[in-house]
């Protein structure tokens, strides 16, 4: 609750080991805060919160943070502009901003460097992230959540302001991932099923800090539940994989 308005309410969620979740509702819908309570960034006003077998409020979260891998528009828009990529994917080692706070390694950098070629901008690393294009800093970005090997990963809208082919190049990369078995257990939120990856296996969709429908996306993600959730009608396709949607009007 904040200034006396529930954000969100009467959410009951649970994010098995094996689970690729996504979030899915219009502005406003309360996703982001799902996320920013999910990765410590935040605490519930009511009820208790379990992140990877703790209970916030009785848990240094600043520990716990780096098991956490998160990318989300706000956190990125904190890194510095003239940092270096592979000092933006490195420094998450301590869930930090910038590099002079803590000591690293060749094996950090070296990691990290190993991580940007992994998402395809390996070109990138020794250039400051303001040179860079939303397309690379977006892929900067996910591999700044894989530098801990975290055991949770928390994507918030990371194809926003990507135009197609970035988009299709970072779903791809996501699907990749989500088929890995060893890993994490992956939350993405979006405002659009276009964006869902191959390979995710739950939805939660949202609507006024309310659930309209959580569970298996086959049987969660429909045109009634998105039309639900969107307030108005709309018509839902799954072909090969991906999802489409479309207003009638």
């Amino acid at each position: 609750m904040r200034e006396g308005r529930w954000i969100l309410r009467d959410v009951d969620w649970q994010v098995a080991p094996t689970d690729r979740w996504v979030l899915v509702g219009p502005n406003g819908s309360g996703k982001t805060t799902v996320v920013r309570i999910a990765a410590l960034y935040l605490h519930p006003s009511v009820g208790t919160v379990d992140v990877l077998g703790q209970r916030v409020g009785r848990v240094d979260v600043r520990s716990l943070r780096t098991r956490v891998g998160l990318a989300s528009g706000g956190l990125s828009a904190m890194l510095r502009p003239q940092l270096l990529a592979v000092d933006a994917v490195m420094t998450a080692r301590f869930a930090a901003l910038e590099p002079w706070w803590h000591r690293y390694d060749e094996r950090d950098r070296a990691r990290a460097a190993g991580l940007l070629e992994r998402m395809g901008v390996g070109h990138a690393a020794d250039r400051p992230l303001a040179t860079l294009s939303d397309g690379e800093r977006q892929r900067v970005a996910l591999a700044r959540t894989l530098m801990t090997d975290p055991e949770l990963l928390l994507l918030d809208e990371p194809a926003a302001g990507l135009d197609l082919a970035a988009r299709e190049d970072l779903v791809g990369r996501l699907a990749a991932l989500a088929a890995e078995p060893a890993a994490p257990p992956l939350v993405l939120v979006t405002h659009h099923v276009e964006e869902i990856p191959p390979g995710f296996t739950h939805a939660m969709l949202l609507r006024d800090g309310h659930v309209v429908a959580a569970g298996p996306i086959d049987t969660t993600l429909t045109a009634d539940t998105l039309s639900a959730a969107f307030g108005l009608t709309v018509h839902l396709e799954h072909r090969a994989g991906r999802w489409s949607a479309w207003a009638q009007h």
